[in-house]
């Protein structure tokens, strides 16, 4: 596939992964005042200009100021070092800033500038004029002090000083409880700043800052929270003078807190949960929807907690929990659909048409979308006015460790809720123009569905760093996530471990070597393949020990992808070739054998920890390694170690793994089967080199009645439901028409087929028979290889090649040998070099949970597995 196409595959794929944060951006779209004029002159450094502007022997360049006057411009041309630090600048004519007139712009940016090019001789006439971009040249002038500047509220001996980076300001004065104070601006790094007294303590504030906003083109006085907010009034209105460090703000034991051993990133098991989701729906949690659901030690979804952890998992991956934007914080301020919803039919429209029209206030939201990076969420307190939130995020944390987990927040840098003048924008209202991604117009970036910032600028990369440090530092928060990680540079990443690691017990309270970091490594929008930094994507990230997750297993476990017009497009474990459904997307049987046979090999070198060097025979019978196995024109295998890549097959973006499969396998599956096709398909995350994360609810066959996109789409179809006599979320009607209504009619009669719906035994079996892989998991050493040489050492496919089974992956690791038969028949897979050499069932699974698999057998002579339908079996020596 060439470039251009495979941009759009990656760009599609991440559109799935974001759309949950363009709820804002859908709901209320700018208004027209809100578009700025055209800015497509950019002053990279206090010397160059790069404007789309060619000048000749007749025309005059200059920047003029509303505050500086004119600096003269000449043309010049940019030097490699100016080239490689904007290379999508590269081709654009340059000009350079006379340097008589250089020293005055510091005041120049302080007003509006722009550029012009006027006539050499005559009446000077304006030929050209364009509004200039800024976050170059401020980092040129600020940024080497404004990076070791504290900002936000610092506490020193009791007092607090207040500290807001503003260089383009006119004034800025601290609004504190209802009086003005004026603050002194740093000439050196552009920060304002006050000193205040012991009562300034737990006082809201807002910062008043008078500035020209090229959005309105006009001077504004702004009065904004603080980006560097520790604490938050209800539904973010001020921010609060809160030190994190006052113990009245500590929970109980939180000092001493002990939390589970940490295990090496490449065998993370993690399990992924939305805070609302877990226990909304619980009747057993005193708080449900809170964070203190978390401490509800005897609740049914902290019971099952347990067990994972118990049986394996590590971590719990936290959907966003900082302070975000879509909302009511307030319960009294939240609505509820006003329909008897549990009463309609399975596939009704009238659950998602009532859940529509009050999903805009109701208390449900994924929460993609930042308002404040560095506050925990209000509508997950008790009381989301003041410091409850900081109290009750922490007895979250310590509730989480002691049940033997440790904690990954979901975060989100890449984008804002919204920018410009918007009232819930923060970071754009205090320097307009300078924490978000300019395209070459000067218009905002809105590749990730919202408004994009840059952390290739200086301050929003330290805003990055700085905040991650407060959530471990301040939080015990043990890991993160790091959402549309690609539309980062990867320096910042790679700041943001070395900031970490930097953090020890002694110091800090936290070991930040321990704390893990992975993040979503794709490749699309304005800066794909390096156009503009190099990216932290999946390639880029290969042995920097910080994880991308990889979507190649993935596509082929489940087959197709979240755009196919028909989603019964079959893969590996939805009975692609071996048990085909009626869709005529599938291809010929000769297509679909050629189709499952390449899923094969992607999963295999999925099962390697995606590695780039690791060698099979593919089943065409080539020698191959993990970087020439195709995955729609890019290479299959880019890890360069185990812990590189991280397995999934699902998350909470696009269906549920059960409602893929519930589209894919053929219409007369029987839940029975169903539910062993979906513990297949978790095994192959599962028991894979490197981390593996898993949706949650997805070992008990979680369903969001098909919806692809559930970001918006209430508590109705995104509740977790523990006991299992509650369903799996499967039934609820048809799902959102926004994001599902074509396929509707393949929604539709599978909703009612009670084939299709999971009673207790199918979901209490499939739970029992995924702990027992996770088991065997975590307790023998062969899945857990530290480098790339081991793996290649450990692992072979001994029956890969022409002769391969179709729909049988043979797996030999160590002293195991692992079948994946994802056929609906039994399969006998012989491995002849192994005739004589005693093999056993796993004792986890020849007394584990699942009779079917017990029934697996092994003939010693010939070196022969039996392995029933849609089975996993783990044979050890």
């Amino acid at each position: 596939m060439n470039r251009t196409l495979r941009r759009t595959v990656a760009a599609l794929a991440a559109l799935a992964l974001c759309t949950a944060a363009a709820p804002t951006a859908q709901r209320q779209p700018a208004a027209a005042s809100d578009k700025p004029p055209t800015a497509d002159a950019q002053w990279i450094d206090r010397a160059t200009v790069v404007w789309k502007a060619e000048a000749g022997e007749t025309t005059v360049e200059e920047l003029r100021s509303s505050r500086g006057g004119a600096l003269r411009l000449s043309p010049t041309t940019l030097t490699a070092a100016q080239k490689a630090a904007h290379p999508h600048l590269a081709a654009f004519p340059a000009f350079s800033v006379d340097p008589r007139d250089r020293g005055r712009a510091a005041t120049a940016l302080r007003g509006h500038v722009t550029a012009v090019q006027r006539a050499a001789t005559g009446d000077h006439r304006v030929l050209r004029r364009t509004d200039v971009q800024i976050p170059g040249v401020l980092d040129d002038l600020y940024a080497s002090a404004a990076r070791r500047a504290h900002l936000g509220p610092v506490f020193h001996d009791g007092r607090p000083t207040l500290s807001v980076w503003a260089p383009t300001a006119e004034s800025v004065a601290l609004e504190l409880d209802g009086r003005t104070v004026p603050m002194r601006r740093d000439a050196a790094s552009g920060v304002w700043r006050v000193t205040g007294g012991a009562d300034w303590r737990n006082k809201p504030y807002r910062y008043r800052v008078q500035v020209w906003a090229p959005t309105v083109q006009e001077v504004v006085t702004n009065e904004v929270t603080d980006p560097y907010a520790t604490a938050l009034t209800a539904d973010s209105t001020h921010s609060l003078v809160t030190d994190l460090a006052d113990p009245g703000l500590a929970p109980a034991g939180w000092s001493s807190l002990e939390k589970p051993a940490a295990v090496p990133a490449r065998d993370a098991r993690i399990e992924e949960l939305h805070i609302r989701d877990f226990s909304i729906a619980d009747r057993t949690s005193a708080h449900r929807g809170q964070y203190l659901a978390f401490t509800d030690r005897r609740s049914d979804g902290m019971r099952q907690l347990r067990r994972l952890a118990r049986a394996g998992t590590s971590y719990v991956h936290l959907l966003p929990a900082f302070d975000f934007g879509t909302v009511p914080e307030r319960r009294s301020a939240q609505a509820e659909p006003g329909c008897a919803l549990d009463s309609l039919p399975a596939d009704s429209e009238r659950q998602q048409s009532c859940v529509g029209e009050t999903a805009a206030k109701d208390g449900f939201n994924w929460g993609y979308d930042p308002l404040h990076y560095t506050v925990p969420e209000g509508s997950y307190a008790s009381d989301p006015d003041g410091p409850v939130r900081t109290r009750e995020f922490r007895r979250m944390v310590a509730g989480l460790n002691r049940t033997g987990l440790r904690t990954v927040m979901d975060v989100v840098y890449n984008h804002t809720v919204a920018s410009g003048q918007d009232p819930r924008s923060v970071l754009d209202r205090i320097v307009p123009g300078y924490y978000h991604r300019l395209l070459d117009d000067g218009t905002v970036a809105t590749s990730t569905c919202c408004a994009n910032t840059a952390p290739e600028h200086a301050m929003m990369g330290k805003l990055v760093v700085d905040s991650v440090v407060t959530w471990a530092r301040q939080y015990k928060v043990d890991g993160f996530r790091f959402d549309l990680m690609g539309h980062h540079p990867k320096a910042n990443i790679l700041a943001v471990r070395r900031a970490l690691d930097a953090l020890t017990p002694a110091k800090d309270g936290v070991d930040g070597k321990a704390i893990l970091l992975y993040g979503e490594g794709w490749n699309f929008g304005e800066v794909a393949d390096d156009a503009r930094f190099v990216q932290a994507t999946q390639r880029n990230m290969a042995g920097t020990g910080i994880a991308t997750f990889s979507d190649r297993a993935r596509d082929a476990i489940r087959g197709g992808g979240p755009f196919d017009e028909d989603p019964r497009v079959q893969g590996f474990a939805s009975g692609l070739y071996t048990d085909p459904n009626s869709s005529p997307a599938n291809g010929t049987r000769e297509e679909q054998r050629a189709r499952l046979l390449h899923a094969q090999d992607l999963i295999k070198v999925g099962l390697s920890g995606n590695l780039a060097d690791f060698t099979f025979t593919d089943t065409t019978g080539r020698r191959v390694k993990g970087s020439e196995v195709d995955y729609n024109g890019a290479p299959a295998g880019y890890a360069a170690a185990p812990g590189d890549a991280l397995a999934y097959a699902d998350a909470h973006d696009n269906e549920t793994l059960y409602d893929a499969l519930t589209y894919k396998l053929p219409a007369r599956t029987p839940a029975a089967d169903r539910a062993r096709a979906q513990v297949l398909a978790m095994a192959t995350a599962t028991l894979s080199q490197g981390p593996a994360l898993s949706q949650a609810g997805t070992d008990r066959l979680r369903s969001k009645s098909l919806d692809r996109n559930s970001f918006d789409s209430g508590d109705w179809f995104n509740a977790l439901h523990w006991r299992c006599r509650d369903g799996n979320g499967f039934g609820r009607g048809l799902p959102p028409a926004a994001d599902n209504e074509a396929k509707w009619p393949y929604a539709k009669p599978l909703l009612t087929d009670e084939a299709a719906r999971p009673g207790c035994a199918e979901i209490t079996s499939a739970s029992a028979a995924y702990r027992d892989l996770l088991r065997i998991r975590t307790t023998e050493k062969a899945f857990s290889q530290a480098t790339a040489a081991g793996v290649r050492r450990a692992l072979s496919f001994p029956l890969s090649g022409t002769g391969e089974t179709p729909g049988v992956i043979t797996m030999r690791l160590g002293d195991l040998v692992v079948v994946l038969n994802a056929t609906p028949e039994r399969r006998t897979q012989t491995v002849a070099d192994l005739a004589g050499t005693p093999y056993a069932l796993h004792p986890v699974q020849a007394h584990g949970a699942d009779p079917t698999v017990r029934t697996s057998s092994y003939e010693r002579s010939s070196g022969t597995f039996g392995v029933p339908g849609r089975t996993v079996a783990v044979f050890r020596r």
